[in-house]
């Protein structure tokens, strides 16, 4: 499978391309500018030499025409990227794990895109694409160190159960990580916010969280699935 990142000359894009390539997958890094692309691959393949990534660089619109695309843009281009590369994107699962967030003095504030979500605005961009929202919670620096596996949930939300269990698929093809169905693209509005409790997490306590969920059965589980009551639910 060919996994195109657009916006992939970034921490988190570059640093997802290195993972997905360590584990078997075709990226192609996409930029705004092929050149920059270039620049970004040859370190990445500078950095792993005895890796043998499949790792290639290309503008936007060759990453668009992989089979699987990934929005790592900053928050505010992501519409904008994904319109221009429309026709490519059409019909296609496309993972949205850009976070709109802003510094304000020490401290990480979320902020709400006009509808609700950078994923959704993708979604609305590209009517014809299936967004999935994921990877928001997963540090940069440790996703792009493939000597070391990374433990962490991934948070998944799509309208579309394809998404979904395409998303999942490529998740589960990473060693430590775990695909976990958090419902609709709804979802994404408060996934996304949750990124800058990590971030403020990360400055308090000078480290890289990630998320791991606990009480969760795995795959192939025959566990009793029923939702338990909630503390401050209307049912509790």
């Amino acid at each position: 499978m060919q996994i195109g990142i657009l916006g992939g000359t970034g921490p988190a894009g570059s640093a997802l391309g290195v993972r997905l390539a360590s584990v078997g997958f075709d990226v192609i890094i996409g930029s705004r500018s092929r050149y920059r692309a270039m620049e970004v691959v040859d370190k990445l393949l500078d950095e792993w030499p005895d890796r043998k990534l499949s790792v290639t660089a290309g503008d936007n619109a060759a990453a668009a025409s992989a089979d699987v695309v990934v929005i790592a843009t900053p928050w505010d281009g992501a519409y904008g990227t994904a319109t221009s590369v429309a026709d490519a994107l059409d019909s296609k699962v496309v993972i949205c794990m850009a976070n709109a967030l802003t510094r304000i003095g020490k401290e990480f504030q979320p902020l709400v895109p006009p509808r609700g979500s950078v994923a959704a605005s993708v979604q609305a961009a590209v009517p014809g694409c299936r967004v999935a929202a994921a990877f928001h919670h997963v540090p940069a620096k440790e996703l792009g160190d493939i000597t070391h596996p990374i433990e962490s949930d991934v948070l998944i939300c799509s309208d579309f159960q394809e998404a979904t269990d395409l998303t999942s698929s490529i998740v589960e093809r990473i060693p430590n990580m775990r695909p976990l169905d958090a419902g609709g693209l709804s979802q994404a509005t408060p996934i996304e916010s949750f990124t800058a409790v990590l971030l403020q997490l990360n400055v308090r306590y000078r480290t890289r969280v990630a998320v791991k969920f606990t009480g969760i059965p795995e795959r192939g589980d025959d566990s009793d699935t029923q939702a338990p009551d909630i503390a401050g639910s209307d049912e509790a």
